[in-house]
């Protein structure tokens, strides 16, 4: 693979952005109508997508986004140096918290918020 790139369906393009721009103080590497891309690492990319602008590919093949709203439909899990700044970041933006930093099952310590649309984020080391 040369590049990855994880792309969700959002509501409010804009709104997502804002929210996305502030949570990893980054600006977007592409901000076109119908599509947001922020670059997470040198061939990692994560992308912000209108409901209604998949919802013309997918077509009668899938139900519209929207019907979904409000549902967790993926989680995005990021390690990072301070994920505790990065949740408390988040919710001051809008986020929801969801579940609190603690240590997992499986050895990371991960705290867990949901953007606007009810996506997952995870914050973990």
């Amino acid at each position: 693979m040369n590049e990855i790139e994880f792309i969700i369906y959002v509501k409010d393009q804009d709104k997502s952005k804002e929210f996305y721009q502030g949570l990893f103080k980054i600006k977007p590497h592409l901000d076109v109508p119908g599509m947001t891309e922020f670059k997470l690492a040198e061939n990692v990319k994560f992308g912000l997508m209108p409901e209604n602008g998949i919802a013309k590919i997918i077509a009668d093949k899938l139900p519209h986004p929207k019907n979904g709203q409000g549902i967790p439909r993926c989680e995005l899990y990021l390690k990072v140096n301070n994920p505790q700044k990065y949740i408390i970041r988040g919710i001051h933006l809008g986020g929801k918290e969801i579940s609190k930093f603690q240590k997992r099952d499986w050895g990371d310590e991960v705290g867990y918020i949901s953007d606007f649309d009810g996506n997952v984020i995870a914050f973990a080391k």
